[in-house]
């Protein structure tokens, strides 16, 4: 063998150590193309939810006037409580301001009606005729603001309406009867503005 065909035989044998999927050859490295597709994909994602339809013009119309109806049924109710609220607050301040004005006055009524019977007593026709025309105007006045007055001779002694005096056994009286007015009681709106002082027969 010369010296030539012993250099090519060593070429041969170093090219089939070097082929590629031999042992002992280097691998080549992966293209970009490969490393992309060799990468695992990306789940897939989930279609989006489907959005909610939009009402239709006519329901969200009338839903908008029923929501406006019954804010308006509610304020009118709230309006209608306040009226009647303030009507009988004013009901209530207008009896408690008549009220103490009546006291005031009703000593005034009583001492009119001692001068009426002491007129009378004494035989002065003319001064008693005054003075019941005065005390005819004063009971007038208060009985167009609802305030009366109320004498229970002859009727059951109640407590609620009358204050007594004294009791005492009167002959013909049943016991419990009222036997004589001392003062006159006065009714406000038919509530006991003063109960009447009497004597009860025992």
């Amino acid at each position: 063998m010369t010296e030539r065909d012993e250099t090519q035989l060593g070429e041969t044998q170093l090219d089939e150590h070097s082929a590629p999927g031999q042992p002992g050859a280097e691998e080549p490295s992966p293209t970009a193309e490969q490393a992309a597709a060799e990468q695992p994909l990306p789940p897939e994602s989930e279609p989006a939810e489907e959005e909610a339809e939009p009402l239709d013009p006519l329901e969200a119309a009338e839903a908008k006037a029923a929501e406006f109806l019954a804010l308006a049924q509610r304020t009118q109710a709230d309006l209608e409580n306040f009226r009647r609220r303030s009507a009988r607050d004013a009901a209530v301040a207008g009896d408690r301001g008549m009220t103490r004005l009546a006291k005031e006055l009703l000593p005034s009524l009583d001492h009119l009606e001692l001068a009426l019977r002491s007129a009378e007593e004494h035989g002065g026709e003319e001064f008693a005729k005054g003075i019941r025309l005065v005390q005819n105007e004063l009971i007038g006045a208060l009985a167009r603001v609802g305030i009366q007055p109320y004498s229970p001779q002859g009727e059951p002694f109640d407590p609620a309406e009358h204050e007594a005096m004294a009791s005492q056994p009167i002959e013909g009286t049943e016991p419990g009867t009222v036997a004589e007015v001392y003062q006159q009681g006065y009714r406000l709106n038919g509530a006991v503005l003063r109960p009447a002082r009497v004597v009860v027969a025992a």
